[in-house]
């Protein structure tokens, strides 16, 4: 029986690349999502703390970091929901498609509606949208080809150039807009691309798998009813947990940080006393905890360079380059730029190296290491009054956070597939998004204590957790080895 690699179906001998067409689409909703996603998240912090005769919300700095790293962490949390909704609902296809346009609708609220309402409407829609396109869309890549295809890596690798393209591209035109039109034209433009890539899938849609277009355990009416009464329940404890105050803007990425640990510890206990899987694969799980600890650490530093390192890109480095002050919203665009030329390099040298190069938990080693030893490059410039960093300088930085970035982001991809039993393949990655989740809560927890006079002081305890978790992780690699069974 031909699948969609073969192009079996009507109007599907076009190729993409090489690839089956449906890539294209896919490829293309990606590219506006991303577009859409780092182009706001580009000039959020700024927005939230700027003054108003600046356009801004006037929010305390600290603040603001936490709500930015709560955000953060919050889309990552929702890919769990969107999983469900795709595997008991919608199915993949449909839940990607509603995800965009819930994305879509967080941007128009950022855009047209004034002040804090607009910012909670807003990241409320973006942030449930963006989880169920994360996981919904790269499943869809997956199911393009057949099990043990040739062509999947490059597929995947085609697909991941299109995050970096859009994330690239989106804060260049929003923080272009923002500097020299407004925010609300930034967050505008976001809106208007992911109504592009909606249209764009709305047009080829068709042609993807049709058994991704219906949900493969589809929940029964009654099981239905009582999830929507659950979920009724859950927002009026929310409701009155904010009405009473006890959820605040200043405490949102501490409730968040303790929800996700405590669903995470519940995550690792139900698949390690489940009886459908083997001794070797519970061991793998054991294998996989410490590297699940590194992942959280590692994205609470990393998520700094939405939070702490934008603040001090807009307040503490010299941005002029011919006479032209460049926007703050285009340090994502760097990240992004560093991603799309460095990747290759590191595909390559990792290719060269074969069997000498490092084991997947060595790879989270130096990533800490990496990552800790570039926040100490902040100390010579710290402590002083106003722009005190050369552009080139913070360039350079910034390139730390790109190679600790190839070492670990997708090497735990990589290794959670490895390490997952057979009966818990979806939930183990569930858990490596979780990781993320709890990074960025804990980011944005770690950067309410910045200000200017407690930088140097903060950016030593940054690279303190990097070093420690470094140790940490390399003490225990000689468990990792034993407990994996030969599956790294």
């Amino acid at each position: 029986m031909k699948t969609t690699e073969d192009a079996a179906r009507p109007g599907e001998e076009r190729r993409f690349f090489g690839h089956p067409w449906p890539l294209a689409t896919l490829f293309g909703m990606e590219v506006w999502e991303r577009f859409s996603f780092y182009g706001m998240q580009a000039i959020l912090l700024i927005y939230l703390y700027y003054e108003a005769s600046r356009g801004g919300l006037g929010i305390d700095q600290s603040i603001a970091i936490g709500i930015v790293g709560a955000y953060g962490s919050s889309v990552y949390l929702s890919t769990i929901l969107g999983g469900w909704f795709a595997d008991r609902v919608f199915g993949a296809e449909r839940t990607l498609f509603y995800s965009g346009i819930v994305v879509m609708t967080g941007h128009i609220a950022l855009a047209v509606l004034p002040g804090v309402h607009g910012v909670t409407v807003g990241l409320v829609c973006v942030a449930l949208g963006s989880g169920g396109v994360k996981a919904t869309c790269s499943a869809l890549v997956g199911s393009l080809y057949e099990p043990g295809s040739p062509k999947r890596d490059a597929g995947f690798s085609i697909f991941y150039l299109g995050i970096n393209i859009g994330g690239f591209v989106g804060p260049l035109l929003t923080g272009l807009l923002q500097q020299n039109a407004g925010f609300h034209y930034g967050f505008g433009i976001a809106a208007v691309g992911m109504a592009i890539g909606l249209m764009q899938y709305a047009k080829g849609r068709k042609h993807l798998p049709n058994d991704q277009k219906t949900a493969p355990d589809p929940i029964g009416a009654s099981s239905l009813k009582r999830y929507v009464a659950a979920a009724v329940v859950a927002l009026a404890a929310l409701g009155l947990a904010v009405a009473l105050g006890w959820v605040r803007a200043e405490n949102l990425s501490g409730v968040l940080l303790g929800i996700i640990a405590v669903a995470a510890v519940v995550y690792f206990a139900v698949i390690l006393r489940s009886s459908h899987i083997t001794a070797d694969e519970r061991s793998r799980v054991y294998a996989f905890i410490p590297l699940f600890l590194t992942s959280a650490a590692y994205w609470a530093l990393y998520s700094q360079s939405y939070t702490v390192i934008t603040a001090f890109f807009d307040q503490r480095v010299d941005r002029s380059l011919f006479g032209w002050e460049i926007p703050v919203g285009w340090l994502v665009s760097v990240q992004a730029l560093t991603i799309i030329v460095f990747s290759g390099v590191f595909a390559w040298l990792w290719t060269a190296l074969g069997k000498r190069q490092p084991s997947s938990a060595g790879k989270f080693v130096l990533a800490m290491a990496i990552i800790g030893a570039t926040f100490l490059g902040y100390l010579p410039f710290l402590g002083g009054e106003g722009a005190s960093m050369p552009l080139f300088v913070l360039v350079l930085l910034l390139l730390g956070f790109t190679a600790s970035e190839l070492c670990l982001s997708p090497i735990g991809l990589s290794v959670s597939t490895k390490l997952a039993p057979k009966a818990f393949q979806t939930q183990m990655m569930a858990l490596f998004f979780l990781s993320l989740a709890l990074g960025f809560a804990a980011g944005g927890e770690l950067g309410a204590y910045y200000t200017e006079e407690t930088e140097v002081g903060y950016f030593i305890a940054m690279a303190a957790i990097g070093g420690v978790t470094t140790v940490l992780l390399a003490l225990c690699l000689p468990f990792i080895r034993r407990a994996m069974k030969g599956a790294d």
